[in-house]
């Protein structure tokens, strides 16, 4: 559900084909089960588009005179005007506005909204209309669209009566029997589910519990009879059920109107039981979203939140790491063939002398794969001589594969070896965040060697906040990295992603080294360093800002698909000689970056 402030919530969600299957015949004391499968359609893996910002502080690239843009950047930024409230928070406030963190009472209280709402639109008691509301995925427009075209029809598939009957639950006025015990029961004391098939409250609680304890599938029970398909609603099951029965059919309730619905995902924290509801139709692109708990994911994948990077590039990076391939490129690349048998052997003592496995015992030279008998008493011996044939590119089809499955498996190692790395430097500054924190640890000590109060070092917070958000960032970079094959593309790629990993590790040394330096010279001398101080918070706000101005420029770019960003010439020539960038000529520019490292 979508709400619009004062307005009537609106329901975006498309309408659902009806399951019709009925449940198998099983034995009476057995519960029946309507056909009514989950949605499982996974989100699109659509690129997130993000609106343009024109903002004027935005890093540019390309635009230098001189091969030090990323230092010009920082006198841009401007030492004194920086906005404290900026970075992360931003962000996360703006993507905050397109969905709903709830809890467990508040998912209640919704679904409990949702159903009254449809009740009164299609005249049936709140378990009644529940029941409706489940056969379509819980999508107010699919029961709107399906029950006022053919209302006979969806009766039929969700197990009301084709009378117009709104009864959930009947309770008998004369005496019967119980045809599932066989004994007499009193006016009053046997259930049916609105049909004609009454029970006692024994055996209802012993059908009830049954289902319940098959999990989700409670929720599509059916009369026990088997010549019957009156739905059993929430009304018999509060009604018949003990109390821990009735407890777990309402948590399967909740359950299902997350897990069946479009616009509803569990957040996948462990111990989180918070669900996130998008403002909109189904996520079908990606849109990272927080939790209460601090986990941030993504409600079109579900995946773990990777802005800038596309659902499909995860999907195919997640799927790599979990793949076997690597194990079987591992064999080609460490590995070689028996020359007689074939089977792949792994060399594990000093010696060039092999001998296969029985039964084929061959013996061989692990160098060149020839005959060992050709290598011993002083037989002629060629693996110390040049192969001709290498240096002209005619390599053996064995030898090909290997060579090509080593250099397989370094790149794959080289861009999971930084996005491992990252995710690693991600969480110690998340340690950091806590620490530095409300309540954290090392909050009032470091407010005490600084000279200040506690409230002056949100900026400090807001800094390992934007670093841990950066690293994250920067992380899935490489998974994207890893599956880019377009040579131009891949220049622009790596020049935005190095000049933001620069502006990145600039901003954690100053927050993580030049803070710990300048706590420790206070040690036992208090006011010692309040002049330094003075110059380290509007540094350290001024990295964070451009960090931020960087890594929303290269999200931007990916965004574009890399089509409008420009390198700067000086850039891609040290790129593509493999040197280290010089460093600024101007004596101004050697004061500024060196008053910025202090």
């Amino acid at each position: 559900m979508a709400s619009t402030g004062d307005n009537e919530e609106e329901y975006h969600s498309s309408p659902e084909e009806a399951e019709e299957g009925g449940g198998d015949d099983v034995d009476r004391m057995s519960f029946r089960s309507a056909s009514n499968e989950s949605d499982n359609d996974a989100g699109a893996d659509d690129d997130c588009t993000y609106g343009d910002s024109d903002s004027n502080d935005d890093c540019t690239y390309g635009d230098s005179d001189s091969d030090d843009g990323l230092y010009d950047e920082y006198e841009e930024e401007g030492l004194e005007e920086v906005d404290d409230e900026g970075g992360i928070l931003d962000e996360m406030r703006f993507t905050a506005t397109q969905y709903a963190v709830l809890t467990m009472d508040e998912l209640r209280a919704r679904q409990e909204e949702h159903t009254a709402r449809v009740a009164d639109l299609i005249a049936l008691p709140p378990a009644l209309a529940a029941a409706v509301l489940r056969h379509f995925k819980w999508s107010a427009q699919g029961v709107w669209e399906r029950w006022f075209s053919d209302e006979r029809k969806v009766r039929n598939a969700v197990g009301l009566r084709e009378d117009g009957s709104a009864l959930s639950m009947a309770v008998n006025d004369a005496t019967l029997t119980c045809y599932i015990c066989f004994e007499v029961q009193g006016p009053g004391e046997m259930r049916s589910a609105g049909c004609a098939h009454f029970y006692c409250r024994g055996c209802w609680s012993g059908y009830v519990r049954t289902a319940v304890g098959d999990g989700v599938r409670c929720l599509s029970i059916r009369c026990p009879d088997m010549a019957c398909s009156a739905a059993v609603v929430r009304d018999l099951v509060d009604d018949v059920a003990d109390a821990k029965d009735a407890k777990r059919y309402g948590e399967f309730l909740v359950r299902s109107y997350v897990e069946e619905s479009k616009r509803l995902r569990w957040c996948p924290a462990a111990g989180c039981d918070r669900a996130v509801e998008f403002d909109g139709e189904k996520c079908t692109v990606q849109l990272d979203a927080w939790c209460a708990c601090g986990h941030g994911f993504c409600l079109a994948c579900g995946e773990e939140a990777h802005r800038p990077v596309s659902c499909d590039t995860v999907r195919v990076w997640m799927e790599k790491n979990r793949s076997d391939s690597e194990t079987a490129q591992w064999v080609l690349a460490n590995t070689k063939h028996c020359p007689e048998c074939r089977r792949p052997i792994e060399k594990n003592h000093g010696c060039m002398h092999m001998t296969c496995s029985p039964p084929c015992k061959h013996q061989f030279c692990w160098l060149c794969l020839g005959p060992w008998e050709k290598h011993d008493g002083g037989n002629f011996y060629n693996c110390n001589r040049y192969n001709e044939a290498w240096a002209e590119g005619k390599y053996t089809e064995e030898e090909l594969r290997r060579s090509q499955a080593k250099v397989s498996v370094d790149r794959y190692l080289h861009y999971y070896e930084r996005w491992a790395a990252h995710e690693r430097s991600r969480q110690k500054a998340l340690e950091d965040v806590a620490a530095l924190g409300k309540d954290g640890s090392q909050r009032e000590a470091v407010a005490a060697a600084f000279g200040v109060v506690e409230t002056e070092l949100d900026f400090l917070e807001e800094a390992f906040r934007q670093v841990a958000e950066c690293r994250r960032m920067l992380r899935w970079t490489y998974a994207f990295g890893y599956n880019l094959d377009d040579p131009a593309k891949r220049d622009l790629f790596e020049d935005l992603q190095s000049q933001a990993d620069k502006s990145l590790e600039l901003l954690h040394e100053c927050a993580e080294k030049d803070r710990k330096d300048l706590v420790a010279e206070a040690a036992g001398v208090r006011g010692a360093v309040a002049d330094k101080y003075l110059e380290f918070r509007p540094k350290l706000s001024s990295l964070t800002a451009v960090a931020r101005n960087h890594f929303e420029n290269m999200a931007r770019a990916f965004r574009d698909g890399l089509a409008e960003v420009e390198v700067d010439p000086a850039v891609a020539a040290r790129r593509a000689a493999a040197v280290p960038p010089p460093l600024p000529k101007d004596d101004d520019d050697d004061h500024r970056f060196d008053d910025l490292r202090m």
